[in-house]
């Protein structure tokens, strides 16, 4: 999910910033760069920085948790502020100015923002609750032993396919690419494609194909792993869905949207667990869930984990009070974080005991995913940013279209990347 450009491009547009003191919405100033307010009384005030997220009732949730913290510590207000559009560029350039927010959330966790200074270490914030976030939240935001991050949400994002669909055509949901690829072109008809997995016909298909195939993205040290045999195979495999004019593209709205499979476009979709309810509303219980396939016999199917991360300015000057929001509502309110998991479509919790009594979550398809997360989810390299992803997207685009040599765009790509990486990193 900016990080993840795509999560980004499915939120909404609403805009604002609210400030709530002593349990009050004291004030209410709507802009598209919001800046701070004073609160009434109290000695230290928070500004916290969300996302527009799109889902209905989010930001009224987020108001309420504030609303809640500053009840139990009237001391401090804090500020929500809602930023629409481009929130990835207007935090960074934020982040360089008086104005940056004390609190504020990310995408795929960014390792270049604890390099630069920006985001506190939260090990404290943690405490003995650390062991009970799952392992994926742990490692995502572990930067030379020290946790820089709280996740907030994972969210889950898998193969959608329509059970009457694949039955009528005889077909198995696919467990290997040829599987998958054989399926889509079989699904295929004059009306119809047979998958959708982005309008650019790539959307997270590089990233899981290299990863089913035992292969890497970054390494742990930092060193690009995408130039291997194992990716390269993989990645040419990609051409196969565009030869056989089987992927949808060009929808009216991307892969983060179910809209092309519940109506009916396409049988089979990568889509996020944060779509499900819609899904459900649409199609009943016919669908099901799947890992993007081993790319052979023998390999490993991938889920894609991303989700928001809960981070504290290290240069705030409320930083003690920063970190203790942090900890008041992403480790100690077990109800809040259930509640922001599940009752805006559907996220699965960090925390595993929290995860484990999300009602909505414990039962059908939905516990289906998060079981599919636990055992196959893979999260984006923290130096994964926009100049990284951005070489190797469009080296998997030109790949997929034929267009040059895959050995040589792919180790190109990994050259720009390695340097990219090695300014991240000061080398």
């Amino acid at each position: 999910m900016s990080a993840r450009r795509a999560e980004l491009s499915r939120r909404g547009f609403l805009t604002g910033s609210l400030l709530v003191a002593a349990g009050t919405v004291l004030t209410t100033a709507c802009s598209t760069d919001p800046t701070g307010g004073s609160s009434s009384g109290a000695k230290t005030t928070l500004n916290v920085w969300y996302h527009a997220y799109g889902e209905t009732g989010t930001q009224q949730a987020v108001l309420r948790y504030a609303t809640a913290f500053t009840k139990a510590n009237p001391d401090i207000a804090v500020k929500v502020t809602w930023v629409p559009g481009d929130y990835s560029g207007k935090l960074n350039a934020t982040l360089l100015t008086d104005a940056a927010p004390d609190v504020f959330e990310i995408g795929d966790f960014s390792e270049a923002m604890v390099r630069r200074g920006q985001i506190a270490a939260l090990d404290d914030v943690y405490g003995s609750a650390r062991s009970d976030f799952n392992a994926n939240a742990i490692g995502s935001v572990t930067v030379d032993g020290k946790l820089y991050g709280v996740k907030m949400i994972d969210d889950v994002i898998m193969l959608y396919y329509r059970k009457s669909v694949l039955a009528k055509a005889g077909i198995t949901p696919p467990a290997t690419f040829d599987a998958l690829a054989a399926a889509a072109k079989a699904l295929t008809t004059s009306k119809n494609k047979g998958l959708f997995v982005g309008n650019d016909g790539i959307g997270d298909s590089a990233g899981n194909a290299v990863w089913s195939n035992g292969g890497d993205l970054v390494t742990p040290e930092g060193k690009v792993a995408f130039g291997s045999p194992q990716a390269l195979e993989a990645v040419t495999a990609l051409k196969r869905l565009h030869d056989d004019k089987s992927l949808l593209l060009g929808f009216t709205t991307d892969w983060w949207d179910p809209a092309a499979f519940t109506q009916g476009v396409v049988p089979m979709q990568w889509c996020g667990l944060w779509a499900m309810p819609a899904v459900q509303d649409a199609l009943g219980d016919d669908f099901g869930v799947i890992p993007w396939p081993a790319f052979k016999a023998g390999g490993t199917p991938v889920v894609r984990v991303g989700g928001w991360t809960e981070c504290v300015n290290a240069k705030s000057k409320n930083l003690a009070a920063a970190k203790k929001f942090a900890q008041w509502l992403w480790v100690e309110q077990s109800s809040l974080q259930r509640d922001f998991a599940e009752s805006y479509g559907f996220h699965v919790p960090p925390r595993k005991s929290v995860a484990a009594t999300a009602e909505k979550l414990s039962t059908g398809t939905a516990k289906e995913t998060v079981v599919l997360a636990e055992k196959y989810g893979k999260h984006n390299p923290g130096t994964w940013d926009t100049a990284i992803s951005s070489a190797f997207n469009a080296a998997a685009v030109k790949i997929a279209g034929g267009e040059g040599d895959p050995a040589a765009l792919l180790a190109d790509a990994a050259k720009k990347a390695q340097s990219e990486i090695d300014k991240q990193l000061g080398r």
